[in-house]
């Protein structure tokens, strides 16, 4: 039987007004990067574009705002949303990916249609500092533990080619170990003339490496590919071994601020390489 991808598109639904410093984000505003910057999307557009996702074959579906975490207007906002879209379309798994949030806010999102949150740890607790000093690296892992304490399928994982060192990726590793989250997206760090971090320290051989050590430390968990994918794994080859690693999900479309490859050109390359598109996002 022919191994199922599991699609998955992200709609950047607040972007680029964010006043935390990640040395990575071109969201933030003390970096300015040369990106679109908007308020909330109107409803309507959001799930037009829902419906269009749908369409290319994603299952997973992820509402992402800019910002260090929720508040009470943002998580009503979102929640609202969630529900105009599950009232529309069946069998799509909503992903919340608002930054920090409380117990309480989880229950609520998770209450008006949100199936999964996502919240990425980014890095190791030792490297974190050196990358972000507006917020710590402890009160994303609260966040992943609120979030598994309100019922959430949870999806964490990290940034790879930052800047940091082997010793840092394993611990990254191990936290998410301990975190035991039900899906894992890999990004690769994307070079931004804006940010503070120049260069990528990581390459192909290396990324496969980190997807190797992430399946090891995970085995149950469900591996994405996001950011970065196209930079890393650019030839059908690549893309191949890439699976073989152990991935079994990527990110279609475009990402926060940076454009993807179109989803009719990734739905090719896997129906080329022998793979079948998932249909159930709660399928193994």
């Amino acid at each position: 039987m022919a191994k199922e991808i599991f699609l998955c598109a992200i709609n950047n639904i607040l972007s680029g007004n964010c006043n935390e410093d990640c040395a990575f984000c071109t969201q933030s505003v003390k970096h300015k990067a040369n990106i679109k910057r908007y308020k909330i999307k109107p409803i309507e557009q959001i799930l037009k574009e829902a419906y269009e996702a749908k369409a290319n074959g994603a299952i997973g579906y992820c509402l992402v705002t800019a910002g260090k975490g929720l508040d009470d207007k943002k998580c009503e906002i979102v929640a609202d949303i969630a529900k105009a879209i599950k009232k529309e379309i069946s069998n799509f798994n909503l992903i919340a990916c608002n930054g920090t949030a409380t117990l309480e806010q989880l229950k609520y999102l998770k209450e008006n249609g949100i199936d999964s949150y996502n919240h990425n740890l980014e890095t190791s607790k030792e490297y974190y500092p050196k990358i972000c000093t507006t917020h710590s690296w402890e009160e994303r892992y609260k966040t992943i533990l609120n979030a598994k304490e309100a019922g959430f399928k949870v999806c964490s994982g990290g940034i790879f080619g930052m800047g940091e060192s082997k010793k840092d990726r394993e611990s990254l590793i191990e936290s998410l170990k301990e975190l035991e989250p039900n899906s894992v997206p890999i990004n690769f760090f994307i070079p931004n003339p804006s940010l503070p971090i120049k260069s990528r320290n990581i390459e192909y051989s290396g990324a496969l490496e980190v997807i190797k050590m992430v399946k090891e430390a995970l085995p149950n968990a469900r591996i994405m590919v996001a950011g970065g994918r196209e930079q890393m794994f650019g030839t059908k080859e690549k893309e191949l071994e890439m699976f073989n690693m152990g991935v079994s999900s990527i990110v279609i479309g475009n990402y926060l601020t940076v454009k993807g490859e179109s989803p009719q050109t990734d739905r090719a390359r896997l129906e080329e390489l022998g793979f079948k598109i998932a249909t159930n996002c709660h399928a193994k």
